[in-house]
């Protein structure tokens, strides 16, 4: 089988186009794609448990404290103690924060209406089908069985 016929080739290669690419238009901002995404997943309003941010963002916690600390540094964030449990941080938007989330917000939105103008709504439908699929797969640990 040839690599560039592979479905995991296709989406890593993909993958890495897209990334390489959100990075340089966060670079513009002086930022970085995890920057901007951790900025789309933190809670306007109420911030969010820094014990949630990792997970639902699909990063490792070491990789989230360092975009973290760096956010902070750069005035984008605060962390402020869970005052029902003094254990537990809450992640918040500063003012700057909510301004950058904006731009990565609009990011976002740009990427996905310039794909959606070139590629039928049925493809994409199948794409997301066949992403769920291989996410099920995966989770259901029905690859690579032991």
């Amino acid at each position: 089988m040839q690599k560039e016929k592979t479905i995991d080739h296709a989406l890593r290669a993909t993958w890495q186009a897209v990334a390489k690419s959100y990075n340089e238009q966060a670079a513009k901002h002086q930022s970085t794609m995890a920057m901007a995404m951790a900025l789309l997943y933190i809670d306007q309003e109420d911030g969010t448990p820094s014990t949630s941010l990792g997970p639902s963002m699909g990063m490792e916690a070491t990789s989230l404290s360092r975009t973290l600390k760096s956010m902070e540094e750069k005035g984008l964030i605060c962390r402020e103690r869970n005052p029902q449990d003094g254990r537990g941080v809450f992640i918040k938007l500063t003012d700057l924060g909510r301004e950058k989330r904006e731009i990565s917000k609009a990011s976002v939105y740009k990427f996905n209406q310039a794909i959606r103008d070139k590629v039928d709504e049925i493809k994409i439908d199948h794409f997301f089908e066949v992403t769920e699929m291989i996410n099920q797969l995966i989770q259901e640990r029905a690859i690579f069985e032991d």
